[in-house]
Formats: C-alpha cells, sequence, structure tokens
C-alpha cells in the first residue's frame, strides 16, 4: 500500500467559507431590516461608525470563514497506510485521524452545485463509532476517481483482512476467490415522477410554502399599504363567492406547484439499491447525495402515515440506523419516501426477513380510552380562559376545541397496540400519524414501564422503547395498556429469564 498523500481541491476552500456564510444570513437579515434597508456610507455624517459596527462584524466574521476555509485547504492530506485511512489537517493546532479500513461501515457521497461544476464529490467516512452525527472523516471536495480509490482500497484492505483471520479462506481455489470479490446488487425501489408527485401533495410542503410566504411578508409589513389593500379585498369580494374562491384556488395551485418543484429537486432519481449486506440510497437533482447503510446498523424500521396518505393508501418507510445520513446530526433516514402500503410488505420482507409485517396487535383495554385525551384538557383549559377574556363573546367559541381534541384522543386510542413474537417488539401509536416501531430484541438500549397515580387506580401503565439513534436515541411508547400486557413485555426483555421468548407468541 502506497504511502503517497493526497489533496483536497482547491474548490473546497471556497465551499467551506460558503458554509460559513450560511450561519450568516440570519444576522446579516437582522442588521438589514434594522436598518431600514438603508446603510449609509457617508462616513461625514454623524453616528456612520456606531451604525457601521454591526456590519463590520459580520464582514470580519466572514474573513475568517473565508480564511479558515483556505488553510484548512492548504493543510488538509489524506493517505493510506497500515491498513487505515490517514487524515491530517491544522496550521497551529494540527490534528490526525487514523481509521481503520475494517471499522469503515460506508461511504456517503454528496455532490453540491461546485462539486458538480467541477466534477468533484464530498466523502464522509462513516464507522462503527459515529454515534454523535459526524462523519468520522470528511473530504469535502475530491475527485470521483479519487473517492472510488478510497472505496477500493477500503474492500481490498477489508478482504486482505478477512483471509489473514480465516484459514480456512487460504484453501480456497482462485475462481472462489474471484466469485467472493464480485458484488451482487439489485435495485429495491425507484420513485417515478408519478411518485414524486404524490409524495409533494400527500406532504405538508403545501402548509410550508404558504407560511414561508407569510413569514416573507411579515418582514416587510412596514412597506405595506394595509388600508390599500383592505380597500381592494372588499371590492373584489362584491364580485362573488366564485371569484373569491377561484383566487383561493389559484394561491393553494401556486403554493402546491412550489412543492412539487422542491420534492422534485430533493427526490429526484431517488434510488434504492442492495448490494452486498448494505442499502445504497441516493437522490437530488442540483445536490446528488448517497448514502450507505449497513443492514447489521439498522436499530428499528418505522412505517409512517400521516393522515393524508394513510387515506389513500400510502405510508413513509424510515429506518432508525447506527450509521450516519446525508451528513446530517439525526440518524433517522428516510429509506423509501413513499409506497403503496399493499405493496409495502414484499420490499420489506426482502430486505428484513427476521420480522413479521402483518402482526396482530394486542390494544388497550376500553377503560384506558379517557386517557387519550384527558391530559390534553390541562393545556386547553387556560387557552379557552384566555380567549374567553379577550375576546368575548367571540371567545367563546374556543370551547369548541374540545371536540377535536375528543376526537383525537379516541383516534389514538384506536390506533394504539403493541405485539410481540420471539425476538421482533412491535408498538402502534400515533400523535397525529400513524407510526408503527419495528425493533429486535438485541437493538432495544432500554424498555421503561411508566405509571401515573391514576393509571394505576385503573390498572394500566405505559411502555417505552429506545434504541440507539443519534445522540438521545429514537423511542416509541405504547401508551395506557393492560398492566397485564406491559408486565409480559417487561417479562419478555427481561434477559435474566431464559426461554421467556420461545415460549410468548401473543398472536394465535
Amino acid at each position: 500500500m502506497s504511502n503517497e498523500k493526497f489533496k483536497l481541491h482547491p474548490i473546497s476552500a471556497v465551499i467551506n467559507f460558503v458554509k460559513g456564510l450560511k450561519d450568516l444570513i440570519i444576522p446579516f437579515l437582522i442588521i438589514f431590516v434594522t436598518n431600514g434597508f438603508n446603510f449609509n456610507i457617508d462616513v461625514r455624517q454623524d453616528g456612520f461608525w456606531i451604525e457601521i459596527i454591526p456590519t463590520l462584524i459580520v464582514v470580519v466574521i466572514a474573513f475568517l470563514y473565508l480564511f479558515s476555509g483556505i488553510i484548512k485547504w492548504w493543510t488538509f492530506v489524506y493517505w493510506f497506510e497500515d491498513n487505515e485511512l490517514r487524515v491530517k489537517y491544522g496550521l497551529f493546532v494540527k490534528k490526525k485521524r487514523f481509521i481503520p479500513f475494517d471499522r469503515i461501515q460506508g461511504l456517503n457521497y454528496k455532490e453540491g452545485i461546485f462539486h458538480r461544476i467541477f466534477g468533484l464529490v464530498q466523502v464522509m467516512v462513516e464507522t462503527a463509532g459515529s454515534t454523535n452525527g459526524r462523519p468520522e472523516a470528511e473530504l469535502t471536495a475530491i475527485t470521483k476517481d479519487a473517492a472510488q480509490r478510497i472505496e477500493k482500497e477500503t474492500q481490498r484492505a477489508k478482504q486482505s483482512l478477512d483471509v489473514l483471520t480465516n484459514v480456512e479462506q487460504l484453501h480456497d481455489s482462485s475462481d472462489e476467490l474471484l466469485q467472493s470479490e464480485r458484488t451482487t446488487s439489485r435495485v429495491v425501489r425507484k420513485m417515478t415522477p408519478k411518485d414524486l408527485v404524490i409524495l409533494a401533495t400527500t406532504s405538508n410542503g403545501i402548509g410550508v410554502v404558504l407560511t414561508g410566504l407569510v413569514a416573507v411578508l411579515s418582514q416587510f409589513a412596514e412597506f405595506i399599504p394595509y388600508e390599500l389593500i383592505y380597500e381592494e379585498i372588499a371590492g373584489f369580494i362584491k364580485f362573488g363567492f366564485a371569484v373569491v374562491a377561484l383566487a383561493v384556488f389559484v394561491v393553494f395551485l401556486f403554493a402546491w406547484i412550489i412543492s412539487v418543484l422542491i420534492t422534485f429537486i430533493n427526490y429526484y432519481d431517488f434510488t434504492i439499491i442492495e448490494e452486498n449486506e448494505r442499502l445504497i440510497v441516493s437522490r437530488g437533482l442540483l445536490e446528488k447525495k448517497r448514502v450507505t447503510i449497513p443492514l447489521n446498523r439498522v436499530q428499528a424500521i418505522k412505517i409512517v402515515e400521516n393522515p393524508l396518505r394513510q387515506l389513500f393508501g400510502y405510508a413513509t418507510i424510515v429506518v432508525e440506523s447506527a450509521s450516519g445520513g446525508f451528513g446530517e446530526k439525526e440518524k433517522k433516514i428516510t429509506l423509501i419516501p413513499l409506497i403503496p402500503k399493499k405493496k409495502m410488505n414484499g420490499p420489506l420482507q426482502e430486505l428484513f426477513p427476521q420480522f413479521e409485517w402483518s402482526p396482530i396487535l394486542s390494544k388497550p383495554p376500553k377503560r384506558a380510552k379517557p386517557f387519550f385525551y384527558r391530559i390534553d384538557f390541562i393545556w386547553l383549559v387556560p387557552i379557552v380562559g384566555l380567549c374567553t377574556y379577550f375576546f368575548y363573546p367571540f371567545g367563546l367559541l374556543s370551547i369548541l376545541l374540545i371536540i377535536p381534541t375528543i376526537l383525537l384522543g379516541i383516534w389514538q386510542y384506536r390506533t394504539a397496540g403493541y405485539s410481540i413474537k420471539r425476538n421482533q417488539l412491535t408498538i402502534v401509536y400515533r400523535i397525529i400519524s400513524r407510526v408503527t416501531f419495528v425493533v429486535e430484541k438485541k437493538r432495544i438500549q432500554a424498555l421503561e414501564r411508566r405509571q401515573s397515580y391514576f393509571q394505576n387506580r385503573r390498572q394500566i401503565a405505559s411502555i417505552e422503547a429506545t434504541v440507539m439513534s443519534g445522540l438521545a436515541g429514537a423511542s416509541a411508547k405504547a401508551p395506557n395498556l393492560n398492566v397485564k400486557d406491559v408486565d409480559t413485555v417487561m417479562d419478555w426483555f427481561d434477559r435474566s429469564k431464559e426461554g421467556i421468548e420461545e415460549g410468548i407468541e401473543q398472536q394465535e
């Protein structure tokens, strides 16, 4: 293995600088708005230097980001030595990181606009110890050939380590060794333009677009002639209900088109490939991203159905992984953004054959129904009181909030349930969206039993399972179950009691 040292592409200095500028957008906008969208450049005017201080601070910080980006590019080198990927950077404080190839779980790729222009790629190295949301090493901008070389060196080192640690492989024929080096891959799912349209339509993207429009307009409130607009709207309403409805439709149509465009840009060419016990997820139009998920690092699977998608029979499949995502801090990775529920079990069974995907759930008892909406009255009472006090008599209408609160609680009660079968725990719950949480017993980091004083009187309790994912972990809660059911789950999880998992099967 050569000890030749490699450097990043010079454009990495610009990329690091632009990343730093993103942090300055909000402070700059605050300064720009508070100055009335007017920067005084007359040095002779009184108070000029006092007014310009915040701007000078932002400019100095921007130059520091630029200097930092240049220094990191200038000092950053990586090389291969002793079956390790080695990284060194820093001017005054030298930092070195040696990453054994056998610890590398995956190489995640990202191609931003600057990468696409120069034919480069950003590489994030994920290892078994990458549990804090950050990659073990990040190569900001290298050529695609260099990225392929890192992957080949990783595979070669792992294969050589396998040969050294397994004596039986020394007697294998050359044909068998060549066969083992071949990679087998298959496309699990590829999203079509129709899928993207449905994904955008059934997501909260339209609401986000409308909220963003309102937020932007609120920043220019002092420049908006509200009286004139009110007069125009009043005259507009006189044209009739049909014209007003048409105008509202046009606004929502515009928001829908923007939502579809955003979804199309983010999820363009979304493809899932299974290759050698790992999943490779790639997506993006302007910024291409590719993440590798080792199957043995998947901690839990979530099937998420928001009310609109549940109505039309669609779901989103999310994995909680101990490996990294697209350079994000959270470990929740969207495996399949949109899939018909009737076609969901096939791909899931192929990828995770150890799970049962159609379990029979044990439901909360009838006496637990009020507990699903009783707690909501605690925060509902002051809201009703304040609305009644400040907006009397129309504020009394806030009492009607009790109706949707009770209906939501009943919906949550009908959704909740759990199932245990052999080494699998399934928890189904709802806040707004219906979530099915599937996990193996060996992946559960903690299983907690919770019971309040009022639950104890009704002989009900709740359980919450937590798996390793990100800094805080990921959890799922089965609320207000029969206390005997909760004790059964706790006994199932108790590793000191042998043979319980073989004897417990609640779905017969």
